[in-house]
């Protein structure tokens, strides 16, 4: 089979493919199966259920499963340095009580797993986790705010990702 834009044939492209043709590439579209899921986890039911059918995929795939907690540190409360200092004391709070949550779920499912906790634009955050532990897929939970489908988190990343994102209700 050619493909008409190159000039060269499928068995060609796939061998130049698996043998490497110099380039680096940032991310491999279409490989065989996971290496590896990001989930954003902030708490709310909607990233529970995200992280819970996301283990069941990195537990039928063999996958290693990275649960990102994204501190977004661009609310009224970090514009003081005592609004900081309340904010991160609460946010490294609620990374404790999920990493309890999910050391109590996953507990029963033989996955590798991983919590990262970071600061910034959760968008932005999850995106680099992904690229930093080279998975194959993000995973979010749907927002269940009024006035919006998606919210701001998965609506950014179904546009902007390098990846696949999955929003789960």
């Amino acid at each position: 089979m050619s493909h008409p834009s190159s000039g060269t044939t499928g068995a060609h492209y796939h061998r130049r493919v698996a043998e490497g043709d110099g380039t680096e590439r940032e991310f491999e579209i279409g490989k065989d199966g996971l290496g590896g899921i990001v989930v954003g986890m902030d708490g709310s039911p909607a990233s529970f259920h995200a992280a819970a059918w996301a283990a069941g995929l990195a537990r039928r795939e063999r996958a290693r499963l990275v649960l990102v907690y994204v501190e977004a540190v661009g609310g009224v409360a970090y514009w003081s340095p005592m609004g900081v200092a309340v904010a991160s004391e609460a946010a490294e709070s609620l990374v404790e009580e999920l990493k309890k949550e999910v050391v109590n779920h996953l507990k029963w499912i033989d996955i590798d797993w991983d919590f990262v906790h970071q600061r910034g634009d959760p968008a932005v955050g999850l995106e680099q986790v992904a690229e930093q532990y080279r998975a194959d897929l993000i995973v979010v939970g749907r927002s269940r705010r009024r006035g919006g489908l998606l919210g701001t988190v998965p609506a950014t990343l179904v546009v902007e990702a390098v990846r696949p994102v999955v929003v789960v209700p």
